[in-house]
Protein backbone atom coordinates (compact mmCIF):
# COMPACT_ATOMS: atom_id res chain seq x y z
CA UNK A 1 0.00 0.00 0.00
CA UNK A 2 1.31 3.42 -0.89
CA UNK A 3 -0.23 6.43 0.78
CA UNK A 4 -0.81 9.58 -1.27
CA UNK A 5 1.06 12.75 -0.53
CA UNK A 6 4.68 13.80 -0.09
CA UNK A 7 7.56 11.73 1.26
CA UNK A 8 9.10 12.96 4.51
CA UNK A 9 12.81 12.07 4.85
CA UNK A 10 14.29 10.56 7.99
CA UNK A 11 18.09 10.72 7.62
CA UNK A 12 20.57 8.36 9.23
CA UNK A 13 23.46 9.53 11.40
CA UNK A 14 27.04 8.50 12.07
CA UNK A 15 29.00 8.76 15.31
CA UNK A 16 32.34 10.20 14.24
CA UNK A 17 33.58 8.99 17.61
CA UNK A 18 31.90 7.66 20.77
CA UNK A 19 33.56 7.81 24.18
CA UNK A 20 32.02 6.46 27.38
CA UNK A 21 33.22 8.88 30.06
CA UNK A 22 31.26 7.68 33.08
CA UNK A 23 28.12 6.14 34.48
CA UNK A 24 25.35 7.68 36.54
CA UNK A 25 24.03 6.07 39.73
CA UNK A 26 20.85 5.12 37.85
CA UNK A 27 22.90 3.06 35.40
CA UNK A 28 22.76 5.40 32.41
CA UNK A 29 26.10 5.86 30.66
CA UNK A 30 27.63 9.30 30.17
CA UNK A 31 28.86 9.81 26.63
CA UNK A 32 30.73 12.18 24.41
CA UNK A 33 30.24 11.98 20.68
CA UNK A 34 29.83 13.89 17.47
CA UNK A 35 26.74 13.01 15.45
CA UNK A 36 26.70 13.87 11.78
CA UNK A 37 23.66 13.57 9.54
CA UNK A 38 24.01 11.72 6.23
CA UNK A 39 21.84 11.71 3.13
CA UNK A 40 20.83 8.04 3.41
CA UNK A 41 17.20 8.27 4.49
CA UNK A 42 14.10 6.31 5.35
CA UNK A 43 11.01 7.82 3.71
CA UNK A 44 7.71 8.27 5.55
CA UNK A 45 4.23 9.12 4.32
CA UNK A 46 1.26 10.22 6.42
CA UNK A 47 -2.50 10.37 5.90
CA UNK A 48 -4.51 12.21 8.53
CA UNK A 49 -7.53 10.33 9.88
CA UNK A 50 -10.62 11.90 11.42
CA UNK A 51 -11.39 8.91 13.68
CA UNK A 52 -8.40 9.36 16.01
CA UNK A 53 -6.77 6.01 15.16
CA UNK A 54 -2.98 5.83 14.84
CA UNK A 55 -1.93 2.99 12.52
CA UNK A 56 1.14 1.84 10.64
CA UNK A 57 -0.16 0.55 7.31
CA UNK A 58 2.80 -1.52 6.07
CA UNK A 59 4.90 -4.31 7.51
CA UNK A 60 8.40 -3.65 8.81
CA UNK A 61 10.18 -6.98 9.31
CA UNK A 62 11.10 -7.57 12.94
CA UNK A 63 9.23 -4.53 14.26
CA UNK A 64 5.64 -5.07 15.44
CA UNK A 65 3.50 -2.00 14.82
CA UNK A 66 2.74 -1.50 18.51
CA UNK A 67 6.49 -1.37 19.29
CA UNK A 68 7.43 0.87 16.36
CA UNK A 69 8.80 4.26 17.45
CA UNK A 70 6.74 6.02 14.77
CA UNK A 71 3.51 4.70 16.29
CA UNK A 72 4.71 5.55 19.78
CA UNK A 73 5.76 9.03 18.64
CA UNK A 74 2.37 9.71 17.07
CA UNK A 75 0.60 8.43 20.18
CA UNK A 76 2.80 10.60 22.41
CA UNK A 77 2.05 13.75 20.41
CA UNK A 78 -1.65 12.92 20.35
CA UNK A 79 -1.73 12.41 24.12
CA UNK A 80 0.27 15.58 24.80
CA UNK A 81 -1.93 17.80 22.67
CA UNK A 82 -5.35 16.18 22.98
CA UNK A 83 -5.94 16.32 19.24
CA UNK A 84 -8.89 14.22 18.10
CA UNK A 85 -7.10 13.38 14.84
CA UNK A 86 -5.33 10.16 13.95
CA UNK A 87 -2.99 9.10 11.20
CA UNK A 88 -1.97 6.29 8.88
CA UNK A 89 1.81 5.97 8.63
CA UNK A 90 3.79 4.23 5.89
CA UNK A 91 7.55 3.66 6.22
CA UNK A 92 9.93 2.90 3.40
CA UNK A 93 12.85 1.42 5.38
CA UNK A 94 16.21 2.04 3.76
CA UNK A 95 18.40 2.50 6.84
CA UNK A 96 19.73 -0.85 8.13
CA UNK A 97 18.14 -1.81 11.43
CA UNK A 98 20.32 -2.60 14.42
CA UNK A 99 23.24 -0.87 12.73
CA UNK A 100 23.89 2.14 14.95
CA UNK A 101 22.63 4.55 12.30
CA UNK A 102 19.68 5.83 14.33
CA UNK A 103 16.97 4.84 11.85
CA UNK A 104 14.21 4.20 14.37
CA UNK A 105 14.96 7.40 16.27
CA UNK A 106 15.08 9.40 13.05
CA UNK A 107 11.74 7.95 11.95
CA UNK A 108 10.24 8.99 15.29
CA UNK A 109 11.61 12.53 14.97
CA UNK A 110 10.28 12.90 11.43
CA UNK A 111 6.90 11.65 12.65
CA UNK A 112 6.80 14.29 15.40
CA UNK A 113 7.86 17.07 13.03
CA UNK A 114 5.41 16.09 10.28
CA UNK A 115 2.41 15.48 12.53
CA UNK A 116 2.93 18.69 14.47
CA UNK A 117 2.30 20.39 11.13
CA UNK A 118 -0.33 18.04 9.65
CA UNK A 119 -2.36 18.00 12.87
CA UNK A 120 -1.79 21.76 13.36
CA UNK A 121 -0.81 21.15 16.97
CA UNK A 122 2.01 23.76 16.85
CA UNK A 123 3.84 22.26 19.82
CA UNK A 124 7.18 23.85 19.00
CA UNK A 125 10.71 22.49 19.04
CA UNK A 126 11.33 22.57 22.80
CA UNK A 127 8.25 20.52 23.64
CA UNK A 128 8.86 18.16 20.75
CA UNK A 129 12.37 17.58 22.11
CA UNK A 130 10.90 16.64 25.50
CA UNK A 131 8.53 14.20 23.84
CA UNK A 132 11.39 12.85 21.74
CA UNK A 133 13.60 12.23 24.76
CA UNK A 134 10.87 10.04 26.26
CA UNK A 135 11.04 7.83 23.15
CA UNK A 136 14.80 7.35 22.81
CA UNK A 137 18.14 9.00 23.52
CA UNK A 138 18.86 9.80 19.85
CA UNK A 139 15.47 11.32 19.00
CA UNK A 140 16.33 14.83 20.33
CA UNK A 141 19.34 14.97 18.00
CA UNK A 142 17.21 14.43 14.91
CA UNK A 143 14.77 17.07 16.17
CA UNK A 144 17.74 19.40 16.79
CA UNK A 145 18.33 19.13 13.06
CA UNK A 146 22.04 19.91 12.86
CA UNK A 147 25.36 18.15 13.29
CA UNK A 148 26.09 18.15 16.98
CA UNK A 149 28.59 17.70 19.75
CA UNK A 150 26.74 15.39 22.13
CA UNK A 151 27.22 14.91 25.87
CA UNK A 152 25.43 13.53 28.90
CA UNK A 153 23.15 10.63 28.00
CA UNK A 154 22.55 12.25 24.63
CA UNK A 155 20.46 15.20 25.77
CA UNK A 156 23.14 17.93 25.68
CA UNK A 157 23.56 19.08 22.09
CA UNK A 158 25.72 21.84 20.65
CA UNK A 159 25.98 22.66 16.94
CA UNK A 160 29.31 21.85 15.35
CA UNK A 161 30.73 22.38 11.88
CA UNK A 162 31.83 19.23 10.04
CA UNK A 163 33.81 19.44 6.78
CA UNK A 164 32.09 17.84 3.81
CA UNK A 165 32.84 14.14 3.73
CA UNK A 166 31.68 11.14 1.74
CA UNK A 167 31.30 7.94 3.70
CA UNK A 168 31.66 4.32 2.65
CA UNK A 169 29.32 2.45 5.00
CA UNK A 170 29.20 -1.33 5.36
CA UNK A 171 26.24 -3.15 6.90
CA UNK A 172 27.15 -6.54 8.43
CA UNK A 173 24.30 -9.07 8.44
CA UNK A 174 23.96 -8.95 12.23
CA UNK A 175 21.70 -6.64 14.26
CA UNK A 176 23.50 -5.61 17.44
CA UNK A 177 21.64 -5.57 20.77
CA UNK A 178 22.50 -2.17 22.27
CA UNK A 179 21.54 -3.08 25.83
CA UNK A 180 23.85 -6.08 25.85
CA UNK A 181 26.75 -3.96 24.62
CA UNK A 182 26.34 -1.34 27.34
CA UNK A 183 25.96 -4.07 29.97
CA UNK A 184 29.19 -5.83 28.98
CA UNK A 185 31.54 -6.09 31.97
CA UNK A 186 34.62 -5.36 29.84
CA UNK A 187 33.25 -2.06 28.51
CA UNK A 188 35.52 0.79 29.58
CA UNK A 189 33.61 3.64 31.18
CA UNK A 190 36.37 6.06 32.12
CA UNK A 191 37.63 7.61 28.89
CA UNK A 192 39.04 11.07 29.52
CA UNK A 193 36.51 13.75 28.62
CA UNK A 194 37.31 16.06 25.73
CA UNK A 195 36.34 19.63 25.02
CA UNK A 196 34.51 20.48 21.80
CA UNK A 197 37.49 22.48 20.58
CA UNK A 198 39.69 19.40 21.11
CA UNK A 199 37.60 17.52 18.58
CA UNK A 200 37.69 20.34 16.05
CA UNK A 201 41.46 20.47 16.27
CA UNK A 202 41.82 16.67 16.05
CA UNK A 203 39.12 15.90 13.51
CA UNK A 204 41.17 13.21 11.77
CA UNK A 205 43.04 12.07 14.89
CA UNK A 206 43.21 8.28 15.23
CA UNK A 207 43.04 8.67 19.02
CA UNK A 208 39.34 9.38 18.65
CA UNK A 209 37.56 6.04 18.79
CA UNK A 210 34.34 4.19 19.51
CA UNK A 211 34.59 2.68 23.01
CA UNK A 212 31.84 0.20 22.17
CA UNK A 213 33.69 -1.21 19.17
CA UNK A 214 35.86 -3.83 20.96
CA UNK A 215 32.82 -5.18 22.81
CA UNK A 216 30.78 -5.54 19.61
CA UNK A 217 33.63 -7.04 17.60
CA UNK A 218 34.20 -9.69 20.28
CA UNK A 219 30.55 -10.73 20.20
CA UNK A 220 29.65 -10.25 16.54
CA UNK A 221 32.38 -11.71 14.29
CA UNK A 222 30.84 -10.33 11.10
CA UNK A 223 31.24 -6.79 12.41
CA UNK A 224 34.93 -7.45 13.00
CA UNK A 225 35.36 -8.87 9.52
CA UNK A 226 33.72 -5.87 7.86
CA UNK A 227 35.69 -3.45 10.02
CA UNK A 228 39.00 -5.15 9.24
CA UNK A 229 38.33 -5.09 5.50
CA UNK A 230 37.33 -1.43 5.50
CA UNK A 231 40.34 -0.50 7.64
CA UNK A 232 42.58 -1.60 4.76
CA UNK A 233 41.04 1.13 2.62
CA UNK A 234 40.49 4.02 5.04
CA UNK A 235 40.17 5.20 8.63
CA UNK A 236 37.42 2.77 9.59
CA UNK A 237 35.26 2.95 12.70
CA UNK A 238 32.01 1.50 13.97
CA UNK A 239 29.07 3.86 14.40
CA UNK A 240 26.97 3.96 17.55
CA UNK A 241 26.52 0.57 19.18
CA UNK A 242 27.03 -1.10 15.79
CA UNK A 243 27.11 -3.03 13.75
CA UNK A 244 27.53 -0.70 10.72
CA UNK A 245 31.08 0.48 10.07
CA UNK A 246 32.23 3.44 8.00
CA UNK A 247 35.23 5.29 6.64
CA UNK A 248 35.29 8.97 5.61
CA UNK A 249 36.66 10.24 2.31
CA UNK A 250 37.19 13.71 0.91
CA UNK A 251 35.59 12.91 -2.46
CA UNK A 252 32.81 10.76 -3.86
CA UNK A 253 35.29 9.21 -6.25
CA UNK A 254 37.48 7.93 -3.41
CA UNK A 255 34.47 6.36 -1.69
CA UNK A 256 33.35 4.85 -5.00
CA UNK A 257 36.69 3.11 -5.45
CA UNK A 258 36.36 1.44 -2.08
CA UNK A 259 32.82 0.24 -2.76
CA UNK A 260 33.82 -1.09 -6.17
CA UNK A 261 36.36 -3.32 -4.42
CA UNK A 262 33.80 -4.66 -1.92
CA UNK A 263 34.07 -8.46 -1.70
CA UNK A 264 31.14 -10.64 -2.67
CA UNK A 265 28.94 -11.22 0.34
CA UNK A 266 29.53 -7.79 1.87
CA UNK A 267 26.94 -5.06 1.44
CA UNK A 268 27.20 -1.35 1.83
CA UNK A 269 26.42 2.07 0.41
CA UNK A 270 27.87 5.54 0.01
CA UNK A 271 26.42 8.56 1.78
CA UNK A 272 27.24 12.26 1.81
CA UNK A 273 27.43 14.19 5.04
CA UNK A 274 24.77 16.83 5.63
CA UNK A 275 24.92 20.11 7.55
CA UNK A 276 21.20 20.17 8.33
CA UNK A 277 18.23 17.86 8.53
CA UNK A 278 16.39 17.84 5.18
CA UNK A 279 13.16 18.98 6.87
CA UNK A 280 14.99 21.89 8.43
CA UNK A 281 16.00 22.99 4.95
CA UNK A 282 12.36 23.17 3.81
CA UNK A 283 11.18 24.96 6.92
CA UNK A 284 9.51 22.10 8.81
Amino acid sequence: MRLPGPDYPAPAKLNLFLHVVGRRPDGYHLLQSVFTLIDHCDRLRFRVREDGIVARVNDVPGVPAEEDLVVRAAAALKAATGTPLGVDIEIDKRIPMGGGLGGGSSDAATTLIALDRLWATSVGQARLATLGASLGADVPFFLFGRNAWVEGIGERLHPIEIPLRWYAILAPPQAVATRLVFAAPELTRNTEALKMEDFSARLDDSRLRNDLEPVVVSRYPAVGEHLAWLARHGRARMTGSGGCVFAPFATREAADRVMEALPEGMKGFIARGLDDHPLREVGL
